[in-house]
């Protein structure tokens, strides 16, 4: 299997599906839906799903969108590879139009995210991955180029993570529209551990991010996420050296479970004390 190719096929049906994000949000109509579980879905959505299916099916390898269709765990169960794939991650943040939204693609092997890709459409960053040549940032990348693309030159273009100098005290990043008494407490116990603390609120997969970055030491998330979600941040982290890990602080967090909702994560390097 190239993953060369796979990961060049996963970043342009990003950027594409960016494109169309950024067409909607800068329309006057988001055309703002609720789906079963009272969340939010949006033409950006749906489009932006269709965009990455187009570039995605012509891999060969079976897709799980958090907008295709509902799957049965008997039809999926026994895919040793997928692509799995949250076309607008942060659809809240979206709505708020404070930017903190993105395109996740993740490709999934025997249960865990090995290559990731993440587009960050309102400030053209691309953060991509695969658990063997590591984890990438790069910026300007401008919606609708994805015909520029060529990977070798990319990875030589861009920043490898995690960076370094990027802050001088311990930092935990959280979410912005899902706070829990048990994120905030952890997050408490940690300021009892590294003294003064920086908390930095973000939306969407850009806490993984930010993470693998080098921007912030820990992101626990204690409230429900799905795998669409964590997927592509999840193998960009591991490409940078971290962990993502049950609340134990050792049990990986793994995909294509029956149950497509994920337990309490924490985003962590291995040896962090806690």
């Amino acid at each position: 299997m190239n993953f060369d190719n796979l990961q060049e096929v996963a970043i342009k049906a990003a950027i594409e599906a960016g494109k169309a994000v950024l067409e909607v949000y800068n329309s006057d109509d988001f055309e703002v839906n609720l789906k079963s579980d009272n969340s939010p879905l949006t033409l950006a959505d749906r489009k932006a799903h269709l965009v990455i299916v187009e570039y995605l099916s012509k891999t060969g390898l079976p897709i799980l969108s958090e907008e295709g269709r509902e799957m049965s765990y008997e039809e999926r169960k026994n895919w040793k590879y997928f692509w799995l794939v949250d076309p607008l991650d942060g659809t809240k943040e979206f709505i708020k139009r404070n930017g903190e939204f993105t395109v996740n693609i993740a490709l999934i092997y025997d249960g865990t995210p090995i290559l990731g890709v993440i587009y960050v459409p309102v400030l053209n960053e691309l953060y991509f991955a695969d658990t063997a040549c590591g984890a990438f940032k790069k910026e300007n990348v401008l919606p609708g180029s994805s015909e520029e693309i060529d990977i070798v030159q990319l990875i030589e273009q861009s920043d490898e993570l995690p960076l370094k100098g990027l802050k001088d005290k311990f930092t935990i990043v959280g979410s912005r529209s899902h706070k829990t008494p048990e994120t905030e407490e952890f997050m408490n116990h940690l300021a009892g551990i590294y003294g003064d603390v920086d908390i930095i609120s973000k939306g969407s997969s850009l806490k993984l991010c930010m993470v693998a970055e080098g921007r912030a030491d820990v992101y626990p998330r204690f409230a429900p996420t799905m795998e669409w979600d964590t997927a592509a941040g999840h193998a960009i982290a591991l490409g940078a050296g971290f962990v993502v890990t049950q609340q134990d602080g050792k049990t990986p967090v793994v995909y294509n479970k029956e149950n497509l909702l994920n337990p309490w994560f924490i985003v962590k390097k291995e040896d962090l004390k806690y």
